[in-house]
């Protein structure tokens, strides 16, 4: 809310400002070295290019080094800057917080590494200001971002949103950017709704906002790698399986009132598009071979990312079921022509039996590739996973098309 007073000197309104008009939070948890610098370069680029009331939060997860008290420092030095500690940790629980208690009607989440240039703050925030969209992300996956991390990295969080399309069929597509934006009106709404309170918090947001028919901003970032980072990848990796596993769950089983929402905020539902003329076999054999390479790459350059981590049957297990997913999906529409959500659920639990043979196929190959070569190279390794894969695929396709055709008339 802004109030005015009129200056009698010169006739002019004076906007006096009574509460922020965004609110930036940031959860932190034992970042006392950095904290400081990011917030003082934080709070110094939003007075100098943002052109609206600001507050920043910074919200301490259960610190047990210096950082709260570095917190509270800023508070004192910085106009503008709150601070909130929680007793638990989670990114999620910080979040819903900050975000519950602040008076901004935009509400703003940001890594404290400030990873993501600054540059798109404001792109980021004008369109929910404006009214044109309820929530805003950035994403480092469109072409015009620019992205500077490791090879390991970019494909875990690749082989994630491919996982989050198969799945729960999200089209955002960046689920996990630390660098976020919504309406306080839509939070309060949604927040109830979300179970999570670590790092699936913001995914699980984003899909049901997705569900109600709210309106998601993408902002193309440039985005650093912080090589500091503590996130523990294979905890959060499977908290996300976990995650993407209830949720799935709940929107199969209708417990979400996300048609309420939908009629709350005014997003009817678009007309469904006309259904798909069926391609004929040679068509499908050559979208089948494109989706399968691609799916392959995948598959590859995912093992390799985690065999250092996880050791090869984990990484295996991980790699193809990311991929079998996404493939599954794509195989769906591309190849089979299928559209909508009509037996989505069905086609991918086949491709989950699918992918159980594979699995067998492929860990077999491997448990007897280890069973005759003690110590073989990981070029054989590699080999040897890709002759099994092309036997999957084959199965694959000849299944899937009968499942797909199967219950296209049924």
């Amino acid at each position: 809310m802004i109030d005015t007073t009129e200056v009698r000197a010169t006739g002019w309104i004076q906007p006096v400002v009574t509460a922020p008009i965004l609110d930036v939070v940031i959860p932190v948890y034992n970042e006392e070295t950095d904290l400081g610098p990011c917030v003082r370069r934080l709070h110094a680029h939003l007075r100098a290019n943002v052109p609206y009331p600001f507050r920043i939060t910074i919200a301490d997860n259960a610190s047990v080094d210096g950082t709260l008290a570095v917190a509270r420092s800023l508070a004192a030095d910085l106009a503008g800057v709150e601070v909130l500690h929680l007793e638990a940790k989670g990114r999620g629980r910080a979040l819903r917080a900050a975000w519950s208690a602040s008076p901004a009607p935009v509400l703003v989440y940001m890594d404290v590494d400030l990873s993501t240039d600054l540059a798109a703050l404001l792109p980021l925030v004008a369109p929910l200001i404006s009214g044109h969209s309820d929530l805003a992300i950035g994403t480092r996956l469109a072409h015009t971002s620019r992205v500077v991390r490791g090879a390991k990295r970019e494909v875990i969080s690749r082989g994630y949103n491919l996982l989050l399309r198969g799945t729960l069929a999200v089209r955002f597509s960046d689920a996990q950017c630390g660098f976020k934006a919504i309406r306080a009106d839509v939070a309060a709404q949604l927040l109830p709704l979300v179970r999570d309170t670590g790092w699936f918090f913001d995914t699980e947001l984003l899909v049901l906002a997705q569900r109600a028919g709210l309106r998601i901003h993408e902002v193309p970032v440039d985005w650093v790698d912080d090589p500091d980072s503590r996130v523990d990848v294979l905890a959060t990796a499977l908290a996300d399986l976990r995650g993407i596993g209830r949720l799935g769950r709940a929107l199969f089983t209708g417990a979400l009132p996300l048609r309420q929402l939908r009629e709350q905020f005014g997003r009817a539902p678009l007309a469904a598009p006309p259904a798909r003329v069926p391609v004929g076999l040679p068509r499908q054999l050559g979208r089948f071979a494109l989706v399968g390479v691609a799916s392959t790459v995948a598959y590859l350059l995912l093992y390799v990312a985690t065999r250092g981590v996880l050791g090869a049957q984990p990484a295996n297990l991980l790699s193809l079921l990311v991929t079998a997913v996404a493939n599954t999906a794509a195989n769906r529409r591309l190849t089979f022509g299928i559209t909508g959500r009509r037996r989505a659920g069905r086609h991918h639990l086949q491709g989950l039996v699918v992918f159980g043979l594979g699995l067998a196929l492929t860990s077999g190959s491997l448990a007897l590739l280890h069973a005759v070569v003690a110590a073989p190279t990981r070029t054989v390794e590699l080999t040897v996973l890709v002759a099994a894969n092309l036997a999957a695929t084959v199965l694959r396709f000849v299944l899937l098309r009968y499942a797909m055709h199967h219950q296209r008339g049924g």
